[in-house]
């Protein structure tokens, strides 16, 4: 009895105010080894403690690999093949008539971008995931402009990429559209609103307005009749649905906080790709062009 009584009263000093427990009092909280295991968690270590954004992202980078670089290679690689069978895939489709070349072209629009980035969480957090990532659409500028100036020959690509199976269409549409995806791999990244925003309304928002346009545009917009109602607000819904969808995506993985507010500013985004889209200027320019411009323009003020 007298060897324990010393020990309780040798911890005695080694326990100061700020471990005691604030809602007892001073008598039951009185310093002991039963006080110092049962008091001192209540202050030093939170029951319910929220990860933060760092290790939710790390725990997406080293799923393959403790080396940030191995994982960005093994990304890299798993995401380009995504990318080449999906494209391959409509190519084939294109080869064999399945739909309308220019349906076709459009569901191509529609899912490389999309598809893409639904792989953007294998890649490691800051620049150097993020310069990974846009090797993919990178390489893809290369190959546009090699077979737009005639250099490189496919027949499959031009014909489920270009309009009317002219090669040097690729130089437009096309270039833009590998040129925005990469754009906003290199200088956004995932953790930005403004990078999800390019791409959905892109990709989703200006895929689904030609599609549903061809089917259900009889009644012209009365500043353009190349455009219809139909389809532009197949462009505001299509674009924002996919915004807010990979916002939550994105959020999930702890990159980017969802909020109403960013919400709402993607509708005013897609609001604003929609109407650009919608001007005759971007039938000239090319509304792969236009639209991305105008998004990231928009994007910086509202998200």
């Amino acid at each position: 009895m007298a060897l324990i009584s010393t020990s309780s009263t040798n911890l005695a000093p080694t326990l100061s105010r700020s471990h005691r427990c604030p809602h007892l009092s001073t008598t039951s909280c009185a310093p002991s080894s039963f006080s110092i295991l049962v008091c001192q968690p209540f202050v030093s270590t939170p029951i319910l403690s929220r990860p933060t954004k760092k290790k939710v992202e790390k725990a997406g980078a080293i799923m393959f690999s403790d080396s940030p670089l191995a994982a960005d290679l093994c990304a890299t690689a798993i995401s380009g093949v995504v990318a080449v069978s999906v494209l391959k895939l409509w190519e084939e489709t294109a080869k064999r008539g399945v739909f309308d070349q220019k349906l076709n072209r459009k569901l191509v629009h529609i899912s490389i971008g999309l598809v893409f980035m639904l792989c953007w969480p294998l890649f490691s957090s800051g620049h150097q995931g993020a310069l990974f990532a846009a090797l993919i659409p990178g390489l893809n500028i290369i190959k546009m402009l090699l077979m737009g100036l005639g250099i490189l020959k496919d027949e499959a690509t031009v014909k489920s990429m270009s309009r009317f199976g002219d090669y040097r269409e690729l130089l437009k549409g096309p270039l833009y559209y590998a040129a925005t995806i990469t754009l906003a791999c290199a200088v956004y990244w995932r953790g930005s609103p403004i990078a999800i925003a390019a791409i959905c309304n892109l990709c989703a928002g200006d895929g689904l307005a030609d599609i549903i346009g061809r089917r259900f545009g009889s009644q012209k917009l009365p500043h353009n009749s190349n455009k219809s109602l139909a389809g532009s607000v197949a462009m505001l819904i299509g674009g924002f649905i996919a915004s807010v969808g990979y916002m939550h995506y994105f959020s999930s993985f702890g990159y980017l906080e969802e909020t109403w507010g960013m919400v709402l500013g993607f509708l005013v985004v897609s609001l604003a790709a929609t109407l650009v889209e919608s001007h005759p200027l971007s039938t000239v320019l090319d509304d792969n062009l236009t639209v991305p411009m105008a998004t990231l323009l928009v994007g910086s003020f509202v998200l």
